[in-house]
Protein backbone atom coordinates (compact mmCIF):
# COMPACT_ATOMS: atom_id res chain seq x y z
CA UNK A 1 0.00 0.00 0.00
CA UNK A 2 2.77 2.42 0.57
CA UNK A 3 4.74 1.76 -3.00
CA UNK A 4 2.19 3.83 -5.21
CA UNK A 5 2.02 6.08 -2.24
CA UNK A 6 6.05 6.70 -2.75
CA UNK A 7 5.27 6.36 -6.76
CA UNK A 8 2.88 9.05 -6.42
CA UNK A 9 5.10 11.51 -4.45
CA UNK A 10 7.53 10.88 -6.45
CA UNK A 11 5.61 11.90 -10.08
CA UNK A 12 4.23 14.73 -8.17
CA UNK A 13 7.49 16.01 -6.84
CA UNK A 14 9.32 15.30 -10.29
CA UNK A 15 6.26 17.04 -12.00
CA UNK A 16 6.83 20.15 -9.57
CA UNK A 17 10.42 20.05 -9.87
CA UNK A 18 10.01 20.51 -14.11
CA UNK A 19 7.66 22.56 -14.32
CA UNK A 20 9.38 24.76 -11.84
CA UNK A 21 12.55 24.48 -13.79
CA UNK A 22 10.84 25.76 -17.14
CA UNK A 23 9.17 28.69 -15.10
CA UNK A 24 12.87 29.74 -14.10
CA UNK A 25 14.01 29.64 -17.01
CA UNK A 26 11.33 31.32 -18.99
CA UNK A 27 11.37 33.92 -16.62
CA UNK A 28 14.91 34.21 -16.92
CA UNK A 29 14.55 34.58 -20.25
CA UNK A 30 12.58 37.42 -20.13
CA UNK A 31 14.41 39.39 -17.41
CA UNK A 32 17.66 38.54 -20.01
CA UNK A 33 15.99 40.34 -22.83
CA UNK A 34 14.68 43.14 -20.48
CA UNK A 35 17.67 44.38 -19.67
CA UNK A 36 19.81 43.82 -22.73
CA UNK A 37 17.01 46.26 -24.23
CA UNK A 38 17.54 48.52 -20.78
CA UNK A 39 21.13 48.55 -21.20
CA UNK A 40 20.98 49.25 -25.46
CA UNK A 41 17.92 51.94 -24.57
CA UNK A 42 20.69 54.09 -21.83
CA UNK A 43 23.48 53.56 -24.54
CA UNK A 44 21.48 54.96 -27.27
CA UNK A 45 20.60 57.80 -25.26
CA UNK A 46 23.82 58.20 -23.78
CA UNK A 47 25.76 58.61 -27.07
CA UNK A 48 22.61 61.14 -28.40
CA UNK A 49 22.75 63.22 -25.63
CA UNK A 50 26.86 63.53 -25.97
CA UNK A 51 26.50 64.21 -29.45
CA UNK A 52 23.97 67.17 -28.77
CA UNK A 53 25.52 68.37 -25.80
CA UNK A 54 28.89 69.24 -27.54
CA UNK A 55 27.08 70.80 -30.61
CA UNK A 56 24.86 73.24 -28.47
CA UNK A 57 28.25 73.70 -26.50
CA UNK A 58 29.86 74.58 -30.13
CA UNK A 59 27.03 76.90 -30.86
CA UNK A 60 27.15 78.68 -27.36
CA UNK A 61 30.47 79.63 -27.54
CA UNK A 62 29.78 81.14 -31.29
CA UNK A 63 26.11 83.04 -29.92
CA UNK A 64 28.21 84.97 -27.87
CA UNK A 65 30.12 86.70 -30.65
CA UNK A 66 27.37 86.78 -33.13
CA UNK A 67 23.77 87.58 -31.41
CA UNK A 68 22.13 86.61 -33.24
CA UNK A 69 18.71 85.05 -32.92
CA UNK A 70 17.98 82.33 -35.26
CA UNK A 71 21.28 81.14 -33.89
CA UNK A 72 19.71 81.35 -30.64
CA UNK A 73 16.61 79.89 -31.75
CA UNK A 74 18.03 76.91 -33.06
CA UNK A 75 20.73 77.05 -29.66
CA UNK A 76 17.47 76.90 -27.63
CA UNK A 77 15.96 73.99 -29.32
CA UNK A 78 19.14 72.04 -29.38
CA UNK A 79 19.68 72.46 -25.67
CA UNK A 80 15.87 71.18 -25.18
CA UNK A 81 16.53 68.64 -27.44
CA UNK A 82 19.50 67.16 -25.38
CA UNK A 83 17.49 67.54 -22.07
CA UNK A 84 15.08 65.53 -23.47
CA UNK A 85 17.57 62.54 -23.19
CA UNK A 86 17.56 62.39 -19.84
CA UNK A 87 14.02 61.02 -19.04
CA UNK A 88 13.96 58.98 -21.77
CA UNK A 89 17.47 57.15 -20.54
CA UNK A 90 15.77 56.84 -17.33
CA UNK A 91 12.92 55.32 -18.63
CA UNK A 92 15.61 52.68 -20.10
CA UNK A 93 17.10 52.01 -17.04
CA UNK A 94 14.22 50.84 -14.94
CA UNK A 95 13.01 49.10 -17.77
CA UNK A 96 9.75 50.88 -17.49
CA UNK A 97 7.19 50.87 -20.49
CA UNK A 98 5.16 53.16 -18.58
CA UNK A 99 8.39 55.39 -17.63
CA UNK A 100 9.01 55.33 -21.52
CA UNK A 101 5.28 56.61 -22.73
CA UNK A 102 5.71 59.61 -20.18
CA UNK A 103 9.35 60.24 -21.29
CA UNK A 104 8.10 60.59 -24.65
CA UNK A 105 5.28 62.75 -23.61
CA UNK A 106 8.30 64.81 -21.66
CA UNK A 107 10.48 64.97 -25.14
CA UNK A 108 7.08 66.69 -26.55
CA UNK A 109 6.32 68.89 -24.01
CA UNK A 110 10.72 70.45 -24.57
CA UNK A 111 9.87 71.09 -27.93
CA UNK A 112 7.00 73.02 -26.96
CA UNK A 113 8.36 75.09 -24.51
CA UNK A 114 11.56 75.37 -26.77
CA UNK A 115 9.15 76.88 -29.71
CA UNK A 116 7.53 79.50 -27.19
CA UNK A 117 10.83 80.63 -25.91
CA UNK A 118 11.97 80.97 -29.58
CA UNK A 119 8.83 82.58 -30.49
CA UNK A 120 9.10 85.34 -27.44
CA UNK A 121 13.10 86.07 -28.33
CA UNK A 122 11.85 86.64 -32.40
CA UNK A 123 9.36 89.11 -31.26
CA UNK A 124 12.16 90.82 -29.05
CA UNK A 125 14.45 90.65 -32.36
CA UNK A 126 11.95 92.63 -34.08
CA UNK A 127 11.16 95.13 -31.39
CA UNK A 128 15.16 95.98 -30.93
CA UNK A 129 17.13 95.63 -34.02
CA UNK A 130 20.33 94.26 -33.88
CA UNK A 131 22.84 94.07 -36.22
CA UNK A 132 24.69 90.94 -36.61
CA UNK A 133 28.75 90.20 -36.55
CA UNK A 134 31.18 87.62 -37.64
CA UNK A 135 29.17 85.92 -40.00
CA UNK A 136 31.15 83.22 -41.24
CA UNK A 137 31.63 82.20 -37.61
CA UNK A 138 27.86 82.48 -37.90
CA UNK A 139 27.59 80.46 -40.79
CA UNK A 140 29.47 77.54 -39.46
CA UNK A 141 27.48 77.51 -36.32
CA UNK A 142 24.28 76.45 -39.29
CA UNK A 143 26.92 73.26 -40.23
CA UNK A 144 27.98 72.42 -36.93
CA UNK A 145 23.98 72.08 -35.51
CA UNK A 146 22.99 70.26 -38.64
CA UNK A 147 25.59 67.81 -38.79
CA UNK A 148 25.12 67.10 -34.80
CA UNK A 149 21.55 66.99 -35.10
CA UNK A 150 21.67 64.68 -38.23
CA UNK A 151 24.10 62.54 -36.25
CA UNK A 152 22.16 62.28 -33.04
CA UNK A 153 18.95 61.49 -35.38
CA UNK A 154 21.13 58.38 -36.92
CA UNK A 155 21.70 57.19 -33.34
CA UNK A 156 18.31 57.90 -31.95
CA UNK A 157 16.20 56.77 -34.83
CA UNK A 158 18.03 53.48 -35.78
CA UNK A 159 17.96 52.68 -31.79
CA UNK A 160 14.34 53.54 -31.53
CA UNK A 161 13.70 50.86 -34.62
CA UNK A 162 16.10 47.97 -32.54
CA UNK A 163 14.18 48.45 -29.54
CA UNK A 164 10.90 49.35 -31.06
CA UNK A 165 10.43 52.65 -28.85
CA UNK A 166 8.13 55.03 -30.33
CA UNK A 167 9.38 57.87 -27.68
CA UNK A 168 12.72 57.11 -29.44
CA UNK A 169 12.07 57.14 -32.95
CA UNK A 170 9.92 60.55 -31.76
CA UNK A 171 12.89 62.34 -30.52
CA UNK A 172 14.66 61.40 -33.63
CA UNK A 173 12.73 62.36 -36.27
CA UNK A 174 12.98 65.39 -34.16
CA UNK A 175 16.61 65.90 -34.21
CA UNK A 176 16.65 64.78 -37.68
CA UNK A 177 14.27 68.16 -38.53
CA UNK A 178 16.37 70.27 -36.13
CA UNK A 179 19.52 69.63 -38.24
CA UNK A 180 17.51 71.39 -41.30
CA UNK A 181 16.04 73.80 -39.00
CA UNK A 182 20.11 74.60 -38.31
CA UNK A 183 20.76 75.14 -42.35
CA UNK A 184 18.09 78.56 -41.25
CA UNK A 185 21.00 79.92 -39.68
CA UNK A 186 23.41 79.65 -42.58
CA UNK A 187 20.87 80.97 -44.58
CA UNK A 188 20.05 84.16 -41.96
CA UNK A 189 24.17 84.63 -42.13
CA UNK A 190 24.44 84.54 -46.05
CA UNK A 191 21.00 86.78 -46.31
CA UNK A 192 22.32 89.89 -44.02
CA UNK A 193 25.72 89.12 -45.50
CA UNK A 194 23.86 90.61 -48.83
CA UNK A 195 22.41 93.50 -46.86
CA UNK A 196 18.95 91.93 -45.35
CA UNK A 197 19.18 92.99 -41.34
CA UNK A 198 15.48 91.90 -41.18
CA UNK A 199 16.25 88.35 -42.32
CA UNK A 200 17.93 87.26 -38.71
CA UNK A 201 14.04 87.56 -37.02
CA UNK A 202 12.30 86.30 -40.03
CA UNK A 203 14.64 83.06 -40.42
CA UNK A 204 13.85 83.02 -36.46
CA UNK A 205 10.10 83.17 -36.62
CA UNK A 206 10.49 80.65 -39.28
CA UNK A 207 12.46 78.40 -37.58
CA UNK A 208 9.84 78.84 -34.42
CA UNK A 209 7.28 77.62 -36.89
CA UNK A 210 9.00 74.42 -37.74
CA UNK A 211 9.74 73.68 -33.81
CA UNK A 212 6.22 73.73 -33.50
CA UNK A 213 5.45 71.37 -36.19
CA UNK A 214 7.32 69.01 -35.20
CA UNK A 215 5.63 69.28 -31.17
CA UNK A 216 2.92 68.28 -33.45
CA UNK A 217 3.90 65.09 -35.17
CA UNK A 218 5.70 64.04 -32.42
CA UNK A 219 2.93 64.17 -29.85
CA UNK A 220 0.97 61.80 -32.66
CA UNK A 221 3.75 59.97 -32.45
CA UNK A 222 4.33 59.12 -28.50
CA UNK A 223 0.66 59.01 -28.09
CA UNK A 224 -1.12 56.99 -30.65
CA UNK A 225 1.98 54.24 -30.51
CA UNK A 226 2.74 51.79 -27.75
CA UNK A 227 6.24 50.80 -26.58
CA UNK A 228 7.21 47.61 -27.43
CA UNK A 229 5.09 47.99 -30.60
CA UNK A 230 7.15 47.86 -34.33
CA UNK A 231 7.36 51.36 -35.51
CA UNK A 232 9.11 52.93 -38.67
CA UNK A 233 11.20 55.31 -39.46
CA UNK A 234 8.31 57.92 -39.81
CA UNK A 235 6.92 57.07 -36.85
CA UNK A 236 3.80 54.93 -38.44
CA UNK A 237 2.91 51.61 -37.26
CA UNK A 238 3.68 48.55 -38.93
Amino acid sequence: MSQPAAHEHDHTHEHDHTHGHAEHGHSHGLVDRSVLRSRAGVKTVSISLAVLGLTAGAQTAIFALSGSVALLADLIHNYGDALTAVPLGIAFFLRSFRGEKLAGLAVVLAIFVSAAVALYETIQRFIHPQTLTHLWVLAAAGVIGFLGNELAAQVRMRGGQRLSSPALIADGNHARIDGFVSLGVVATAIAVALGARIADPIIGLAITLVILKISWDSWRTVTTTEPGELVDLHGQRL
